[in-house]
C-alpha cells in the first residue's frame, strides 16, 4: 500500500502546489505515494455554504463550525493514519515524527483558517496539534504541504539515494554542515582544502566539527540533547 495523503481544506485548488514537481511528482505519478484534497465547505448545510461563526465569549475573528468540521473530518478513514491539525500551538514538527508517519500508510492533515477550529472538535476526534514553525500564517495549507514533502521524500524510492536521508539536518540531533561544488575558486572564495584532500577520514572529521559547531551557534536547545545523547553513549 502506498502512502496517501489526504487534505481537508477549504481551498482544494491550492494543491497540488509545490507537492506537483519535480521528483515528488514524479514519485506520485509512479505510485509511490498519492494525494487526495477533501473539500470542507463542501459538508456545509448553512446558508452560502457558511463554514464559521463568531467566537464563543466575544472577540475578533471567526471558528470554523464543529459540525462543518466533524463532517469533514468523518467522510475520511482516519484509522490507521493521524489525524493533524496544523496549528501554531501545536507541538513542533519534528523530523522524528515525520519518520514515523513515512514508514506508515499516510497522513490526514486538517488545514485550519480564521482564529482556529472548535476545539470540541480536536478533543473529539483525537486530533494531534503540529506546528511548523513559530509563526501564525492565514491558514494551514502552506504548513501541510511542508509536513507532507517533508514524510514523502523519505519514501524508499523517491529520492535518486536513501543516503541523502541520512547525513542532512536533525539526523542524530546536528545541524548540517556546509556544502561546496566547483568551480574550486568564486568570487575570491576558495573551496576548503580539506574538502580536495580525498582523505576521507580527515573530510568526515571535518563535516562533523563544522555541523557541531553550527548547531551550537544556532540551536542551543539540539545542541543540549546532542551533548546528553553523547554522554549517555558508551
Amino acid at each position: 500500500m502506498s502512502f496517501t495523503a489526504t487534505v481537508l481544506t477549504l481551498y482544494p485548488d491550492a494543491f497540488p502546489g509545490p507537492l506537483g514537481v519535480s521528483l515528488l511528482e514524479t514519485a506520485r505519478r509512479n505510485g509511490l505515494w498519492a494525494l487526495e484534497t477533501v473539500d470542507i465547505r463542501s459538508f456545509s448545510r448553512h446558508k452560502h455554504a457558511s463554514v464559521d461563526d463568531t467566537p464563543a465569549g466575544g472577540g475578533p475573528g471567526m471558528v470554523l463550525r464543529p459540525d462543518v468540521a466533524a463532517a469533514a473530518i468523518d467522510s475520511v478513514d482516519t484509522r490507521s493514519r493521524p489525524l493533524i491539525h496544523l496549528t501554531p500551538r501545536g507541538r513542533p514538527l519534528s523530523q522524528t515524527l515525520v519518520r514515523d508517519w513515512a514508514a506508515g500508510p499516510g497522513v490526514v492533515v486538517f488545514c485550519g483558517r480564521f482564529e482556529g477550529l472548535d476545539q470540541r472538535v480536536i478533543e473529539a476526534r483525537g486530533m494531534q496539534e503540529v506546528s511548523v514553525g513559530d509563526a501564525v500564517l492565514a491558514g494551514g495549507e502552506g504548513p501541510a504541504m511542508v509536513l507532507i514533502e517533508a514524510c514523502v521524500r523519505l519514501i524508499p524510492g523517491v529520492l535518486g539515494k536513501i543516503e541523502s536521508t541520512e547525513d542532512e539536518s536533525f539526523e542524530g540531533d546536528l545541524l548540517e554542515y556546509p556544502h561546496y561544488t566547483r568551480p574550486r575558486a568564486w568570487e575570491e572564495r576558495d573551496i576548503p582544502e580539506v574538502l580536495l584532500s580525498g582523505d576521507h577520514g580527515r573530510i568526515a572529521r571535518w563535516r562533523k566539527e563544522q555541523a557541531e559547531e553550527i548547531t551550537r551557534q544556532r540551536r542551543p536547545d539540539l545542541w543540549a540533547r546532542y551533548q546528553r545523547r553523547q554522554g549517555e553513549e558508551p
